[in-house]
């Protein structure tokens, strides 16, 4: 079973205003409503291939029943913590020429819910997959993918972690089964700039000595490379087409390939199916659909 963890989980109340003014009344001239955390999409875009996750993490108040309500409807089970007091977050997206956010903080996490959360995830076993996705709220410790990589470490658990700079770096020595940093985030780790596949592969190869067994860089329009844990790299290219929404693009990259590893398939066959559900979210106003990514899988 893949379980995700979304410690800061969030609606996404994504509003146009034509011409806003500030000190006025504003009246919108269209209204989305997203459910979503790097975690969520990835269970939200798995079911859409068929691949069953649970779906872990922090909810609190009204907004975090809304958010379980949403992942039960899409056949995700559900194992969060409810915390007693606050709501889960809601983003203000406001599309008026330029567009602006305003992100909610989200609840307090005590350590005695922090506590629970960790029990929770004692249902994992041998070969089950807990991927790892995000940022951490300022009420959680910042080594908190450090905390449950540790705990539950020896149990023949895959983990797969999803984090930029500091807070993947320290996950390294423990050994993820994945990690996906993109090729900018990737150039961050060591300070250089990474412009080409080559150059791509020379770095993933030393997040590997520090301990990752499979590093997967997204380039966006140069493609995606998979380093395997038996050092072999693996290339597939980038689709072709408008790109009409990043958000969840590389959170859906992580779904298509874990769901190609669960149906058995090879490295190659994974890569391209996480670059086409890549893409399908790319070139959607929402996560990718399956129509979408099945279409998209054939052109590569």
């Amino acid at each position: 079973m893949i379980y995700t963890v979304t410690l800061n989980p969030a609606i996404d109340y994504v509003v146009g205003v034509k011409d806003i003014k500030t000190g006025t009344v504003n009246r919108t001239s269209e209204e989305q409503v997203f459910f979503g955390g790097k975690g969520i999409n990835v269970s939200r875009v798995l079911s859409e291939l068929d691949i069953k996750s649970v779906a872990t993490g922090f909810i609190a108040g009204f907004t975090g029943k809304a958010l379980k309500e949403e992942m039960q409807s899409l056949g995700i089970e559900t194992l969060f913590t409810e915390l007693p007091d606050g709501f889960s977050r809601i983003n203000i997206k406001i599309k008026s020429g330029e567009e602006t956010e305003i992100n909610g903080a989200g609840p307090i996490v005590s350590e005695e819910y922090l506590d629970k959360f960790l029990d929770s995830l004692s249902v994992l076993k041998e070969g089950d997959v807990l991927v790892l996705a995000g940022s951490v709220p300022k009420s959680v410790p910042d080594n908190i993918y450090e905390i449950i990589m540790e705990r539950f470490s020896g149990k023949g658990i895959k983990f797969v972690v999803d984090a930029s700079g500091e807070l993947l770096k320290k996950v390294l020595p423990l050994k993820p089964y994945l990690i996906k940093p993109n090729h900018i985030e990737l150039g961050e780790i060591f300070g250089v700039g990474i412009n080409t596949p080559d150059e791509a592969e020379i770095y993933a190869r030393k997040l590997q000595s520090m301990g990752a067994m499979n590093v997967i860089v997204s380039m966006a329009e140069k493609g995606a490379l998979f380093l395997d844990e038996n050092g072999e790299s693996h290339f597939c290219e980038a689709l072709k087409g408008e790109v009409i929404n990043s958000v969840g693009a590389g959170d859906s990259m992580i779904a298509g390939f874990l769901a190609g590893i669960e149906r058995g398939e090879n490295s190659d066959y994974a890569l391209k199916l996480g670059t086409a559900s890549g893409g399908a979210t790319a070139f959607s106003s929402d996560l990718a659909k399956k129509e979408m990514i099945e279409k998209l899988f054939e052109k590569l």
